[in-house]
C-alpha cells in the first residue's frame, strides 16, 4: 500500500519552497471558510495534504493511497497498537480515520509544509505526538455570522444546521482551552485572513531555520 503524500496544487514561487519542513494543523468550525484558506496555503507554500487512512469502504471513484489509505479494521487496529498514527478516531461509532505518521515525517524531513485539516480532538492528539507541529484555529467574526454562513450554504435543513451550529460552539470553546493551537485567526475577510495565516506560517518556518 502506498504511503506517499499527494498534492494537486500548482507549484509555488521558488522562495516559498525554501526553509525547513513543518507540520501545520488547521482547524475551525463548519462554515468558517477553512477549506478555502487551506487550499490557498497549499498553493502559497507548495504544501502537501496528508493522506488519511480509513476503514470505510472505498467508492468506485476513489484511489487507494491518493484519496485515502483504505485499511481493514484489524490492520487499522494494529497500526494503532504500533503507534503508527499521529491521530485517529472512530466516527459515528462505525468507520475509523487516522493520520499515518511515517509519510508526514518523511515529507517534513524533505523540507515540505505538510498540512492537516482536522478537528480539535485530532489536533490535541497531534500536539501530544508531535509537539513541534504548528496549530492554527480559524474563528468566525462572531456566532451570528457563523450561523448565517451555515444557512447560506443551502445544503441542509434547519435542524441539521442548528446541530452543526451547536457543535461549532462546543468546538470553539474546547479549542481555546485544549492547548493544541499556537494562534487563533478571525476570518472576517478571506484575502486578509489568508495573508495573516501565511505570515504566521512564514514566521514560524524562519524561526525554525
Amino acid at each position: 500500500m502506498a504511503e506517499s503524500l499527494q498534492s494537486d496544487t500548482h507549484p509555488a514561487r521558488p522562495a516559498d519552497r525554501c526553509g525547513p519542513g513543518m507540520l501545520l494543523v488547521v482547524s475551525g468550525p463548519s462554515g468558517v471558510g477553512k477549506t478555502t484558506i487551506v487550499h490557498r496555503l497549499l498553493e502559497r507554500f507548495d504544501g502537501v495534504f496528508s493522506v488519511s487512512a480509513t476503514t470505510r469502504p472505498r467508492s468506485a471513484a476513489e484511489v487507494d493511497g491518493v484519496d485515502y489509505h483504505f485499511l481493514d479494521e484489524p490492520t487499522f487496529q494494529r497500526w494503532i497498537d504500533e503507534g503508527r498514527f499521529l491521530e485517529h478516531a472512530q466516527v459515528f461509532g462505525r468507520s475509523w480515520y487516522g493520520t499515518p505518521r511515517e509519510p508526514v515525517d518523511a515529507q517534513v524531513a524533505e523540507g515540505r509544509l505538510v498540512l492537516l485539516d482536522i478537528d480539535v480532538q485530532g489536533a490535541t492528539q497531534v500536539r501530544a505526538a508531535m509537539p513541534e507541529a504548528f496549530g492554527i484555529f480559524i474563528l468566525p467574526p462572531d456566532e451570528d455570522t457563523l450561523l448565517a454562513r451555515l444557512r447560506a450554504r443551502g445544503r441542509e435543513d434547519e435542524a441539521t444546521i442548528e446541530r452543526r451550529f451547536a457543535e461549532a460552539r462546543r468546538e470553539m470553546e474546547t479549542a481555546r482551552t485544549c492547548g493544541a493551537y499556537d494562534a487563533f485567526v478571525v476570518n472576517d475577510d478571506l484575502d486578509r485572513t489568508v495573508e495573516e495565516v501565511a505570515a504566521l506560517v512564514g514566521k514560524r518556518r524562519e524561526r525554525e531555520e
